[in-house]
């Protein structure tokens, strides 16, 4: 399905019936990802997975930047008048997701996110200098985001005040200390820090990722 939010057009898959969810991906991906975790969550959940701006089927826009893509959910939620989703992002995904929640604290009834960073310096050196590489070779503006956004402060993710689950893993791109940052700073969030996991593999058309989200979901859900 197709809508139009803010001047783009946003693709977008809704599947099964219950209390609503919203799936967000990570940089340089699509819905598609979840394609093992959204038959899962459709028995109990309805399920909206997008294509954020600028990826998959949605519409390419001029530049980028997080709060931008903040406001693509919200304007989902209020065009579809979703009551109080419940809403999980990876990565890129997380990173929109903490935005939104801090910017509109009533909107989302629970809030996940994994390997999600307050700022560029939250990536560890490796993945950020192989980034820096990639950017200088191919200019790609997706990438340029990773190297200049976000920059979350402590004070902004205090306003979450939703029941909240962050998580990464213990092999992640992300370093241990952004993970703990955020939590810490989101009053009453669970931590989960995943044993031999790594950014992706417990995400990327993985089985792993669903009874996390359902034991959370199903206790927090509007």
């Amino acid at each position: 399905m197709y809508i139009q939010l803010n001047g783009q057009v946003i693709y977008y898959e809704k599947t099964g019936e219950g209390s609503p969810v919203i799936l967000a991906h990570g940089n340089m991906e699509t819905h598609k990802i979840f394609d093992v975790l959204t038959p899962e969550l459709s028995r109990k959940h309805t399920v909206y997975a997008l294509d954020t701006r600028g990826h998959g089927q949605s519409s390419v826009p001029r530049e980028y930047h997080y709060e931008d893509m903040a406001e693509d959910i919200a304007a989902f939620v209020q065009a579809l008048e979703l009551v109080r989703p419940a809403f999980y992002g990876f990565s890129d995904g997380g990173i929109t997701g903490l935005i939104a929640a801090a910017k509109y604290p009533a909107m989302f009834s629970a809030l996940a996110v994994s390997g999600a960073n307050l700022t560029p310096s939250g990536f560890k050196l490796l993945p950020k200098l192989s980034a820096r590489m990639a950017y200088l070779k191919k200019k790609d503006p997706l990438v340029r985001l990773m190297l200049t956004e976000p920059h979350i402060t402590r004070s902004e993710l205090s306003r979450i005040t939703i029941p909240a689950l962050i998580l990464a893993g213990a092999k992640d791109m992300i370093r241990k200390s952004e993970t703990m940052r955020i939590a810490s700073s989101i009053p009453d969030a669970i931590l989960k820090i995943l044993p031999e996991e790594n950014h992706f593999s417990y995400v990327v058309r993985s089985p792993k990722l669903f009874p996390l989200l359902d034991e959370f979901f199903c206790a927090h859900s509007y």
